[in-house]
């Protein structure tokens, strides 16, 4: 046999390879390396972060390249799917042609390639590893975590495996490895590659053995605290500090958390910029770490003392979540440990998988799994006013591995935690508050649009709360004085929709305006047209005190909805960057109250997440605290709030949901119809006349649409008894919130019966609903079978702290609690119906755990809601379809753990795929024999929030397209594969290209405008709006989730769809309750029309209860009409509210008008109904018009709209009575008469 050439130690060639996450070792590596070739001159060392691959595919190719040839190779910090497939393939290749492979906190199968002389990880535990296990113990009964655990057990083994022979001392040294790793300093790195060049070099390298004598890991405090002014940077304890050397916590004092490693590798330039900039205003700070992923032992220890805060504020500058990191959290945890230290909870972001310069130049801001992990996951913890503050700069060699501060971010996050602090040190009496109300669409009777909300009863309750709080507060003396006073007061001189509170000349906005060229490119000189005289801009509101109570300027676009086709330039007008201003500058808030549901500011143009000094919410809102207070069943546009404008939520409850009933017409119909079922010789044999009755009376009610045939009618009464049956027990919302007031017993009973049915499957009577609103236990009549009762017993008491919680107010304490500066929980938002556990409110909402979307019951719950949608298909006597649109939205899905998603997912024939640590990872086909049927072609068409909060979803029913469309499978089985060959074909694309399948708006735009042509009114025909909806929805996402005008693509898939559908999701809105379902699935059915040139059914999923249907949308239109804009019951609840209510009535008409523009699927007795109830009727008119004039106004010019476009054709009668009626009612709101004509 050759003997091989052993060159001497100092020309012996090692190569080592590192493999890791990212590059926040890669400064103190490159040092080390220097160091280490004053052993081995021919060592050689490469890093690689797997980070860097995505944006460098040759970086991938690189590490591939390195790993074949590496002879210790070192991997740590491989957890996510992408990062381990890339690498997988070459690291097992050489993992038995190496010296030595370790794998350390990694996924696990990462993990087993782990190959140190005798020990294999994948070999079978016994031995060492048995005893470690033995060592760890259950973790989960410790309150320490564990993490802290497993750290404890890591420095004792090395000292135990010393003197155990054979493989024990491979393990000793896999711990050792990372005993160094974990308290990564220069010295300590040096040392590692050391050690294992001394322990498992080998054949041409076994010369190396034995020449280095490493030395032990030098130990760091596991706990501790960091300033770069001590001498050892590090220390356990507190005294070191410079906090103790000053007058410390005169302007307040701040935690800071920051990582361990980075500190220890001298890799600490982002937080040394934050520490300063904190203590060049006289702001002392406490920066404290923890080793691993645990921050508890941290802040217990450094920010807690005798049980309470000794901080103002805490500021996470890990980029995880408080306790976890990339493989798991515990947010229940960090929860309870925030809400004892009682104080606001802000995370900041150091970019890790791009460079400060890439993310300056993207419209999206975060990378997908940036947003996830450091902005998501952190705000199930309770985090808020997500900012970026520093990265890797990209320039040169050094600078791409070492963090560096972003000097204008980390101004600003510094403001904005002082401004935090600030508020929360002055006193209640001194404190200013700026309330924000919203008025839009402006003109028409808007001012105090909230979702849900009565906007002055509620504001009144808050202002009276706050002033028993101690707040100086000049209280008007009823909500009606505050109504007045700020709607009316001077208006009127003015012209305005509200009271102007002040007035800001041209001069001095001009000379106060930073970003006046920019605005001025969008809407012209200052001070532009609107709220203005031309000599100065108003500000719309009331002074009361220490608070002011505003309204929001409009957008600007409501006259030109048009002008948002083109993003480019888009800014706010000069009324509303003078309005931030003024609060901010001229009134001097403390803090800003955004009041209700929701307002315009955080839809203002700029990156996603991860926001720049360029994107307008952050310059209008700039370092202000911002509140909102918001409805608790909308997570998904809360949490642009919350990313966009740094918002903390309060969340408020929806109304109370009850049976619709039925209105007398149709309740006399329904005992016709018993009538005729108790006669004797009921169905065929049953009185004729009768009959005849019946049909007369359902079509006075138009209930059907052409006569009975003669010999018919026994089944079309028992349509008829079904409709009715169905309107009778649908579940409507009944009138709107008051912050303060507790829901009225007898809608109580309502609602707890109706969750009692949805949440636990009970009905419950009045009387045992009853008992429940007044605490009582559980009725003895109720009583079943041992196990059924335990089931009962615990529903019981479910039912009964619900309860409890709606009896209780929960949201003005919580108010004056985030106004103190104190800790508001976290809470995933969603419906009460069908999640009862958002209960209490006046909690900050969040989403469902983006990592878990779609869960196992929403995959579950998905399958068979498509097979229900195909069912129906097919009954309205189609076959299966090929090609369908769905329409998504992020409410939706946050609030059902992703079940529209999951639909979209079981009509392709895919599912989602997790990787091991559970997270949602990609998707896989279903095999065709599973699935039974044909793949469905799905056209997915997105929310921009949808974009926005679903990024790793979007991915993945991108993914689950490409895999559909790549699959050798039948084209008759494949309907996906067929379209795309046949475009590739056509088009002479790539197959990439032709199956693109998830479209939306180009980041940062959102809704398709078609919404905004309606309420205007400027449109000429509905061919506008289609192409509205496609200039704006056309662009099309992609398995990377990149994003790229596809408007010929979106047309051509379109025009061979068979129909669209969309899911509803919540009883408190319906498809005629807000203008966004118009906007989307009647927007998309306007497109499909004009590629098709033919109508197609659209559909309404109805997942609203337990009892899922499938309904046309004429179907839904003619439902919610009959149920609420027709229902007595609900129009007169809406009447109470006043001018609100009024508002709420238009705001339905509006919409229906919405869905004939784009459907023409509006039945013309809708149109009908309404002007006979609304208007045509002489009280009610005048009702309307004292209430609320120029919403009054506005109705009756939507209906007149409706005719003139031809969806409605009243007789020339009623015709000439409806215009009469609409001219006295602009002459009310102008004015010019006291008195309605008949």
């Amino acid at each position: 046999m050759k003997q091989k050439h052993i060159l001497p130690p100092d020309q012996t060639p090692i190569n080592l390879v590192l493999v890791t996450l990212d590059t926040h070792l890669g400064g103190v590596l490159m040092r080390a390396e220097k160091s280490l070739r004053r052993h081995l001159p021919n060592l050689s060392l490469k890093t690689h972060a797997a980070a860097n691959w995505n944006a460098s595919p040759d970086s991938l190719e690189e590490c591939k390249a390195d790993i074949a040839s590496g002879d210790i190779i070192l991997v740590t910090m491989l957890f996510m799917e992408d990062h381990i497939n890339a690498v997988l393939p070459a690291l097992t290749a050489r993992k038995d042609h190496c010296d030595a492979m370790v794998c350390c906190m990694s996924a696990s199968e990462v993990m087993q390639l782990t190959r140190m002389g005798r020990f294999r990880m994948d070999a079978e535990q016994t031995g060492a590893m048995g005893l470690l296990k033995r060592l760890r113990g259950k973790s989960q009964n410790s309150n320490k975590g564990a993490g802290a655990q497993q750290l404890s057990v890591l420095k004792k083994l090395p000292s135990i495996l010393r003197f155990i022979p054979g493989t024990a001392q491979d393990v000793r040294a896999y711990f050792l490895t990372l005993q160094y790793w974990l308290a990564g300093s220069e010295d300590n790195l040096k040392e590692l590659f050391l050690f294992l060049v001394d322990r498992y070099a080998e054949d041409e390298r076994s010369n190396l053995k034995g020449l280095f004598k490493a030395k032990p890991p030098v130990e760091y405090p596991e706990v501790g605290v960091y300033h770069p002014s001590i001498k050892s940077r590090v220390s356990d304890v507190l005294d070191d500090l410079p906090i103790t050397k000053t007058k410390a916590g005169e302007k307040g004092i701040v935690g800071l958390l920051v990582m361990r490693s980075y500190v220890l590798a001298g890799n600490s330039a982002h937080y040394d910029a934050v520490i300063k900039g904190f203590e060049d205003r006289g702001i002392s700070v406490i920066t404290a770490f923890a080793s691993g992923l645990d921050a508890r032992p941290a802040v217990q220890k450094y920010f807690l003392r005798d049980g309470k805060s000794r901080v103002d504020a805490v500021l996470s500058l890990t980029g995880f979540s408080l306790v976890g990191g990339p493989a798991y959290n515990d947010s229940a945890a960090a929860e309870d440990l925030l809400a004892e230290l009682d104080v606001p909870y802000v995370a900041a972001q150091a970019l890790e998988f791009q460079s400060v310069d890439d993310w300056q130049a993207s419209e999206l801001g975060l990378l997908p799994i940036e947003a996830t992990m450091m902005v998501a996951i952190p705000e199930l913890d309770g985090a808020t006013g997500p900012i970026v503050f520093g990265g890797r700069t990209g320039q040169s060699v050094e600078e791409k591995q070492d963090m560096k501060a972003h000097d204008e971010r980390v101004r600003a996050l510094v403001s904005r935690v002082e401004k935090l602090v600030s508020m929360r040190r002055r006193s209640r009496d001194q404190r200013k508050l700026a309330i924000v109300l919203f008025n839009f669409p402006p003109n028409a009777g808007n001012v105090g649009t909230a979702a849900h909300l009565a906007v002055f009863k509620s504001l009144y309750n808050t202002l009276v709360r706050l002033s028993e709080e101690g707040y100086s507060i000049d209280l008007p003396s009823s909500v009606d004085e505050l109504q007045s006073a700020i709607l009316e007061g001077n208006a009127r001189k003015y012209g305005s929709d509200a009271n102007v509170l002040d007035r800001i000349s041209v001069d001095d906005y001009v000379r106060e305006e930073v970003w006046l060229d920019a605005i001025e490119e969008q809407w012209g000189p200052a001070p532009g047209k609107q709220l203005t005289d031309g000599k100065s801009i108003w500000i719309l509101g009331a002074r009361f005190g220490n608070v002011v109570v505003t309204v929001q300027p409009p957008m600007g676009y409501e006259g030109d909805p048009m002008r948002l086709l083109f993003e480019g330039g888009h800014a706010p007008t000069h009324a509303f960057s003078a309005f931030y201003r003024y609060l901010k500058d001229s009134f001097m808030a403390d803090a800003v109250l955004h009041f209700g549901t929701h307002g315009a500011l955080e839809f203002m143009p700029g990156k996603q997440v991860g926001l720049s000094e360029n994107c307008w919410p952050d310059r209008l809102i700039g370092a202000l605290p911002n509140f909102y207070l918001y409805a608790a069943n909308n997570p998904s546009e809360g949490l642009i709030a919350k990313r966009r404008s740094a918002a903390t939520l309060v969340s408020y409850l929806t109304p109370p949901v009850i049976k619709a009933d039925l209105n007398i017409g149709l309740q006399e119909l329904k005992e016709l119809i018993e009538r005729w079922r108790c006669q004797p010789g009921s169905g065929k044999k049953a009185d004729p006349d009768l009959a005849k009755l019946i049909e007369t009376q359902a079509d006075s009610l138009d209930l059907i649409d052409t006569p009975w045939a003669p010999g018919d009618a026994e089944n079309h009464i028992i349509e008829l008894s079904s409709s009715l049956t169905e309107i009778e027990q649908s579940l409507i919302p009944y009138g709107m919130h008051v912050v303060g007031e507790a829901i009225e017993e007898e809608h109580q009973i309502e609602l707890l019966q109706a969750l009692a049915k949805g949440s636990h499957g009970l009905d419950l009577d009045q009387e045992a609903a009853k008992a429940l609103t007044s605490g009582l236990e559980m009725p003895k009549d109720l009583s079943v079978g041992s196990d059924e009762n335990k089931v009962l017993s615990q529903a019981w008491t479910d039912l009964k702290a619900t309860a409890r919680l709606l009896r209780e107010d929960h949201e003005l304490p919580a108010l004056v609690k985030a106004l103190d500066g104190g800790f508001i929980r976290p809470v995933a938002g969603g419906d009460l119906l069908r999640n009862p556990e958002m209960l209490p409110t006046g909690r900050n909402i969040h989403g469902f755990d983006p990592y878990r979307l779609p869960s196992s019951y929403a995959t579950k719950a998905g399958a068979k809601q498509a097979d229900l949608l195909l069912a129906t298909h097919e009954k309205q006597g189609n076959g299966l379809p090929e090609s369908l649109a769905l329409v998504l939205w992020g409410t939706d899905n946050l609030k059902s753990e992703g079940e529209p998603i999951a639909q979209a997912l079981a009509l392709i024939g895919a599912e989602p795929r997790f990787d091991t640590y559970g997270r949602l990872c990609g998707a896989r086909l279903i095999p065709l024999d599973e699935l039974g049927r044909p793949r469905v072609d799905v056209i997915v068409t997105m929310s921009g929030i949808f974009r926005d909060l679903l990024p790793l979803q979007t991915r993945m029913l991108a993914e689950a397209a490409f895999l559909a469309a790549s699959a050798q499978e039948p084209e008759e089985q494949n309907f996906i594969r067929k379209h795309v060959l046949a475009y590739m074909k056509l088009h002479d694309c790539d197959l990439e290209t032709a199956s693109l399948r998830v479209f939306s708006n180009s980041e940062g735009a959102y809704g398709s405008n078609v919404n905004m042509l309606i309420d205007s009114g400027r449109w000429d025909d509905e061919d506008e709006l289609a192409e509205t909806y496609t200039k704006r929805k056309c662009y099309a996402y992609s398995r990377s989730g990149n994003a790229a005008p596809q408007a010929d693509l979106l047309t051509d898939m379109l025009a061979s769809v068979d129909f669209a559908y969309q899911n509803l999701d919540s009883v408190e809105l319906g498809v005629t309750t807000v203008d966004h379902y118009f906007d989307t699935l009647g927007g998309i059915s306007r497109s499909i029309k004009r590629a098709s040139g033919k109508d197609v059914p659209i559909y309404i999923s109805d997942q609203t209860t337990d009892n899922a249907k499938v309904r046309t949308l004429s179907e839904q239109v003619a439902l919610e009409t009959r149920t609420r804009v027709l229902n007595p019951k609900w129009y007169e609840n809406m009447l109470e509210y006043g001018f609100e209510g009024v508002r709420s009535i238009e705001t339905h008409v509006t919409n229906t008008v919405g869905w004939s523009a784009t459907t023409g699927q509006v039945s013309p007795w809708v149109y009908k109904q309404l002007s006979e109830t609304f208007i045509l009727d002489e009280d009610m008119r005048k009702r309307l018009s004292e209430l609320n004039p120029a919403a009054a106004v506005s109705l009756a010019n939507r209906l007149l709209e409706a005719h003139d476009r031809d969806y409605w054709n009243p007789d020339d009668e009623s015709l000439d009575a409806l215009r009469k009626a609409g001219e006295d009612m602009e002459d009310w709101l102008e004015g010019v008469t006291g008195e309605i004509a008949a």
